[in-house]
């Protein structure tokens, strides 16, 4: 059924499709290239994605005149904060966990668990964020300060198959949780402690849909809201349900499908509004290799309920834009992205790493050898169970990661490199092997746990190799190099493919580990710079103040 659209919106809906199409939004077609720009670009609008990364289940809260956003990190620590002043630009802050203190995530036997689809919210001078993982339950953290420190998980309820809660502290004083059923509905309504750290009951069952999942609960001109995806990851739709009553009944619109566009999935996000009554819709998009990546859309009332983008094939349903003007907030001096490259010359890891599964940072220095990170091996048979591996989302269409490594001091038995990990887990390294009774080092390539030696070091190399990964997500060809100089590179074989695995774009990183179980893990890999360079707006370490 087409939604009835007052005259003052259509005539803001028409100057919002003007903007876009304005700005060389076009439909797409086989016989055009595909449009590779994307955030910022510089005259005052931007290109979707927004955040051409793997900011997965985003979701978005304006305080004041900032805006603060978090995403599901699955088995990936920890939960980043990110800040923008004008919704299009954006900058890491901090991370709300470092760690899930549960069996399993040390053992690194939860791929695919861990947080889902979190909620961040702020009420009454302070953060929450609300997450459930599939097996252990509902999770609470808080802060005065987003970029933190923020409070160690509270487990709110211990639970598993419960997923995306959402907090709602009504007009009226009333403190409420939605959330959803794991595999996609129904959703619940829970009565809430004041202070969100308990429930006070089982919850009430308020709505069952296709897929209905991602609750996220506001309140609006005396309505209760929720904003939920519907249809799937991919295939799915932005669904929209208000009722006067927190327990409904609800009433339902489609506001947002892929329709004529190619970005699919639109749904999974955030209705934001500005200081001054806009209000912005960010969604994901299912990019294959690039993971979940993040778009933003401009948003239209109409009837009480949200149209989000522009209609494009005429059936009273909006869709995804692809350029547009930036809203009327504050500007950025120059576009940036969020942080990727390190010197590891600071007193701390850079706010951009995240390890995969729990770390062990004991086993890690930055004061040993100023100016290097040290890592210290720990024993795995492969690296897809190798701990402190210190990975990255790789972002936009096209990057390139370099590393420079000093491995003198590696053990025999140990591994360190250069990763590309989704669903099949990738390096490049060096490893120390004894041949003939003598030490050698050799250039390898591990694909899935299987070991290829390329060539050994050759001894004018003073135990120092560079490593390198070339991106192509559109074609999705993926190139290992190395290099002895750091100016001349080698390529290692044929471009291999990647894709999203464990719910998780494609990362890159670094790590260390020893297949020698006897060994006290001795030895260590000393890594003197970790370079990212990607096709979009500059990284923060570029950026202008």
């Amino acid at each position: 059924m087409k939604i009835r659209i007052t005259l003052s919106a259509a005539i803001l809906l028409l100057a919002y499709g003007a903007c876009c199409l304005a700005s060389g939004a076009t439909l797409p077609s086989e016989n055009t290239p595909q449009d590779c720009r994307w955030g910022d670009l510089g005259d005052g609008t931007f290109a979707n994605p927004v955040l051409n990364a793997d900011y997965s289940d985003p979701d978005v809260i304006r305080v004041g005149d900032r805006y603060y956003m978090t995403c599901s990190e699955f088995h990936f620590m920890g939960m980043p904060v990110l800040e923008s002043e004008d919704m299009v630009n954006w900058r890491i802050i901090g991370q709300i966990f470092s760690s899930i203190d549960l069996p399993g995530y040390s053992e690194m036997r939860k791929y695919g668990g861990g947080s889902w689809a979190p909620a961040l919210r702020y009420h009454d001078g302070k953060f929450y964020m609300y997450v459930c993982t599939p097996e252990e339950g509902l999770f609470m953290s808080t802060a005065e300060n987003p970029a933190g420190p923020w409070s160690p998980l509270h487990q709110v309820k211990n639970v598993s198959g419960w997923e995306d809660p959402c907090p709602l502290w009504d007009d009226n004083g009333n403190a409420f949780l939605g959330r959803s059923q794991l595999g996609g509905g129904p959703i619940y309504i829970h009565r809430m402690s004041a202070d969100g750290r308990t429930l006070l009951d089982e919850g009430v069952k308020v709505y069952e849909g296709p897929v209905a999942e991602g609750t996220k609960l506001f309140m609006k001109d005396g309505f209760y809201y929720m904003s939920i995806p519907e249809g799937g990851v991919s295939t799915g739709w932005q669904q929209v349900l208000r009722s006067r009553d927190i327990y409904g009944p609800y009433e339902g619109r489609r506001v947002l499908e892929q329709g004529s566009t190619d970005v699919n999935g639109p749904h999974q996000g955030a209705l934001v509004d500005t200081p001054d009554g806009q209000w912005w819709f960010y969604h994901f998009q299912s990019a294959g290799a690039r993971g979940r990546v993040v778009h933003l859309q401009p948003v239209v009332w109409a009837d009480g309920f949200p149209f989000i983008g522009v209609d494009y094939d005429g059936n009273g349903i909006g869709e995804p834009v692809k350029v547009c003007k930036k809203p009327a907030v504050g500007n950025s001096a120059e576009p940036y992205a969020p942080q990727t490259s390190d010197m590891f010359d600071a007193a701390g890891l850079a706010v951009q790493w995240q390890f995969n599964h729990n770390p062990e940072l004991s086993r890690l220095s930055l004061t040993e050898r100023p100016g290097w990170l040290a890592v210290r091996p720990l024993h795995a048979a492969r690296l897809r169970e190798a701990r402190n591996q210190l990975t990255q989302k790789i972002m936009g269409y096209r990057s390139r990661a370099t590393v420079k490594i000093d491995f003198s001091q590696l053990a025999v038995g140990s591994r360190c490199g250069l990763e590309c990990i989704g669903n099949k887990f990738m390096a490049i390294g060096v490893q120390a092997k004894t041949m003939a009774g003598q030490r050698k080092d050799i250039i390898y390539i591990e694909r899935n746990g299987d070991v290829q030696l390329v060539r050994p070091v050759p001894a004018n190399a003073d135990g120092v190799v560079y490593l390198r990964l070339d991106i192509d997500t559109p074609r999705n060809a993926f190139q290992f190099m190395y290099s002895f100089d750091g100016k001349t590179f080698d390529k290692v074989g044929e471009p291999f493919e990647m894709s999203d695995g464990d719910w998780k774009g494609c990362r890159t990183g670094i790590y260390c580990y020893t297949t020698d179980e006897s060994a006290d893990a001795p030895g260590v890999a000393f890594f003197d710079s970790f370079i990212y360079e990607t096709d979009g707006p500059g990284s923060l370490e570029t950026a202008k103040d």
